[in-house]
């Protein structure tokens, strides 16, 4: 790894902080090399890289992001490149920040927005990292909603030859465009049918993604977040439109990290979840907050991180006490015993099932329900009941749930039911009856085939790892012959 040649100036900001942490020259660069593993980076920093830093060198790349990122870690803060008396450079979390203000949750959203809705592929390539997940969270229990939000007026900045300069624009940099008459542009004022259009847009989009999955439709919405809630954001607006304009920009947020999810762009799709966090605080929302919580813990148990995945549903619990609907509760507890049974801690995964069922029991018709939370029903519960008892290869109890949840779910939840159906065909595999594993698996095949969704054909790949064993079986050669028919 090239250096810039050593400055005269020793690092005292740097020494300070390895003297608080309590690092040896030597730990500092084996944590910094591991760190850089986890973003694939190949580094071979020793005691004297770190004493070369010391000095006044300075390390190229991102590695002065890195390196603060050993010390956000290690001493529980958020540090700079800067703090370190080190040149500064990109974040290596970007859009992993838990902003300090509304204005800069906006920045860092819209950024991503922008990013994603152009032809930057490579952000949809980003690893998902367990590291990333502490401080949002944290940030999240600990804070408190944002003392203001609402926008009298837009300020303009005065350029230095004095001219007035064009107020900041969502669209990405190059050449100009011209907005037609009826497109928002920024300073506009957020009306109650914005607010409302807001709503049904999110409907939409919800819509489309239980049906056909996230791939279908995901990049229009990010267009839409990026061309018409962006310049609300930086539209103007009093405190109570503020709140639920920001209310309803967490819930597209955390649904264009939803589709990015079920795409398999982990990565990105763990930093709409971070932002749309951020964008709940400001909202007002703690609610919503815990359900985004949750969404995060539900990543990481498909990523197979089940000890983050239980510490986020209760963060999710910590941060909403009992104040919360039933119905959310009942979530929440869902979220902890799913990430349980990926651990195989059958007593805490049966104990957070039954803390489920008893808040759902506990809901009355007439309840007042948020509208994020109303698809959590019956046929919900029993689907998490089914998933549970699968990992935990209870495959009776598995099998009963998994029906259930069938009987009761409605047809437009589409991808839900596959998953439900292989769950099942798990289930009945783990019974030894083959002969309605492979139909029910087949049946799920044709309906990933038909959608935009890398969660379904994973969930078909995994039953067919489970078809193995028993791949000479007549059931298992017609599955086989099935699959192969669909192209």
């Amino acid at each position: 790894m090239t250096e810039r040649p050593a400055q005269r100036t020793p690092n005292r900001q740097l020494a300070a902080l390895i003297a608080e942490a309590g690092f040896s020259n030597a730990g500092l660069a084996r944590r910094v090399d591991q760190l850089g593993l986890e973003h694939g980076l190949d580094l071979r920093y020793d005691k004297t890289s770190v004493t070369r830093w010391l000095r006044g060198q300075q390390p190229r790349g991102t590695t002065p992001a890195l390196i603060a990122e050993v010390f956000t870690r290690r001493l529980g803060r958020r540090l700079t490149a800067q703090d370190l008396g080190l040149d500064a450079c990109a974040p290596v979390y970007a859009g992993l920040e838990f902003a300090g203000s509304p204005e800069e949750a906006v920045d860092i959203v819209g950024g991503l927005w922008r990013k994603d809705s152009g032809s930057h592929a490579e952000l949809r390539k980003i690893a998902f990292t367990p590291a990333g997940l502490v401080v949002p969270s944290r940030d999240w229990l600990i804070g408190r909603a944002d003392e203001k939000v609402a926008r009298t007026e837009v300020p303009v900045r005065i350029p230095a030859q004095g001219r007035p300069a064009t107020p900041r624009t969502s669209l990405p940099p190059g050449p100009s465009r011209r907005r037609p008459p009826a497109e928002r542009g920024p300073g506009q004022r957020v009306t109650g049918g914005d607010l409302a259009a807001l709503r049904s847009v999110g409907e939409l989009f919800r819509t489309l993604d239980d049906r056909y999955g996230g791939g279908h439709a995901r990049q229009a919405l990010v267009r839409y977040l990026e061309h018409e809630v962006e310049p609300m954001l930086r539209g103007t607006y009093g405190e109570q439109a503020g709140r639920r304009l920001f209310a309803a920009a967490a819930d597209l947020t955390r649904l264009a990290g939803w589709t990015s999810y079920d795409i398999a762009a982990h990565g990105l799709a763990q930093r709409y979840f971070v932002q749309a966090l951020r964008l709940s605080q400001a909202a007002a929302d703690r609610s919503y907050g815990s359900y985004v919580l949750v969404t995060m813990s539900r990543q990481a148990v498909y990523l197979g991180h089940g000890r983050e995945a239980v510490q986020l549903a209760r963060v999710a619990q910590q941060g909403v006490g009992t104040s919360a609907p039933p119905v959310v509760q009942t979530l929440l507890h869902a979220a902890e015993a799913r990430a349980h049974g990926l651990l195989g801690e059958v007593r805490a995964c049966t104990a957070a099932l039954v803390r489920a069922e008893r808040s759902l029991g506990a809901a009355r018709p007439g309840d007042e329900v948020p509208h994020w939370a109303r698809f959590f029903d019956e046929a919900q519960l029993a689907d998490e009941f089914g998933h549970c008892h699968r990992d935990l290869q209870q495959f009776r109890a598995a099998a009963q749930h998994a029906e259930r949840s069938l009987q009761l779910r409605a047809p437009a939840y589409a991808r839900s039911r596959l998953f439900c159906r292989v769950v099942l065909a798990t289930a009945r595999l783990g019974l030894g009856e083959l002969d309605q594993a492979c139909q029910l698996g087949a049946e799920a095949a044709g309906q990933a085939a038909e959608m935009r969704s890398v969660r379904a054909a994973e969930y078909v790949r995994d039953f067919e790892r489970r078809l193995e064993p028993y791949r000479d079986a007549a059931p298992v050669r017609g599955y086989r012959d099935k699959v192969a028919a669909l192209g």
